[in-house]
């Protein structure tokens, strides 16, 4: 302990890593950091953050989050050589993990973790850099109660609001649920604004109407933008869509779900990324979709708002 806040360690400062990890240090906490590319995690250092050079030194942490991009990566920066619990004779009390993996790469991470007698939470999160930025991101957990409990005031500093959803591995499943259910959006979502623009209406006409109907959400207007200029940087790149769409369909195949929606939208998803389109932000589905249409989009140059605004 530190000024009575707990040691923190992080794992993976990719485009959300960084900001969590730097909100944590805003709220003063002491927290290293390990990234496989150690000079992206660097900056960080301005805020305060130390730099390590193996998941393995963090070990000394009192509580270590991850965030990494799948779940082979989480099971070695756990597991494999110089994994965070590879060392015998230091192990941190908590680990919280909020990347968006499998439930049985969670699993074997969970059972390394309580037979050193690491309470290990599910920790993953919904939203984006910006979305953090705002302080609008929320965060779902599952795992030992005690565990959560202590860790609940670090989680709350990420965003606006954290829910415990239970024991184990149930916070995986409501992720998983949560990104399929925004890949069905984003695409029903464009192909509703390219039916409208055909039709001779403006996307940004037709989005201004959506977003104050009651079919309007925070996430149609944020995806706005995107939508009507054709700024596609990406937030969530088509490939991380199909990842997660892989993991809810296994999920429902597991449970005897019938996803028949999800299915189809997996398929059009992959043949995006097949066709080439993997580092441009998923709102990109509308240009296949219009192309497919027979319309020619451009951008409308619009000043439209995306509703996270600060």
């Amino acid at each position: 302990m530190t000024d009575n806040k707990p040691t923190v360690g992080w794992i993976g400062a990719g485009r959300m890593g960084f900001q969590l990890a730097k909100r944590l240090l805003d709220a003063g906490y002491p927290v290293a950091v390990y990234n496989r590319t150690r000079s992206k995690a660097e900056p960080l250092t301005e805020f305060g953050a130390t730099i390590v050079d193996r998941p393995v030194d963090l070990a000394d942490r009192d509580i270590v989050f991850s965030m990494v991009s799948a779940s082979h990566d989480l099971e070695n920066v756990m597991l494999g050589p110089d994994g965070l619990l590879t060392d015998p004779a230091r192990a941190p009390r908590i680990i919280g993990d909020a990347s968006t993996v499998s439930v049985e790469a969670s699993e074997t991470v969970r059972a390394a973790a309580e037979a050193r007698g690491v309470g290990f939470l599910a920790t993953p999160v919904s939203g984006n850099p910006k979305v953090i930025s705002v302080g609008k991101l929320t965060v779902a957990a599952s795992g030992p109660r005690d565990a959560y409990d202590e860790i609940e005031p670090l989680l709350q500093t990420w965003g606006r609001g954290v829910t415990y959803v239970g024991e184990a591995e149930v916070a995986r499943i409501v992720k998983i649920a949560h990104n399929v259910f925004l890949g069905v959006v984003i695409q029903s979502l464009a192909e509703i604004t390219v039916l409208a623009e055909k039709a001779g209406v403006t996307r940004e006409a037709f989005l201004s109407f959506l977003n104050d109907s009651v079919m309007g959400s925070v996430f149609t207007q944020y995806k706005t933008p995107a939508l009507v200029n054709l700024d596609f940087t990406p937030t969530f790149t088509n490939v991380l869509l199909q990842k997660d769409f892989d993991l809810g369909l296994a999920a429902a195949k597991s449970l005897g779900v019938v996803m028949p929606v999800a299915s189809v939208t997996r398929n059009l998803v992959a043949q995006e990324v097949g066709n080439g389109n993997t580092e441009q932000d998923f709102a990109s589905l509308i240009v296949t979709i219009a192309r497919g249409s027979g319309l020619d989009i451009v951008s409308e140059e619009a000043a439209v708002g995306d509703g996270l605004e600060a």
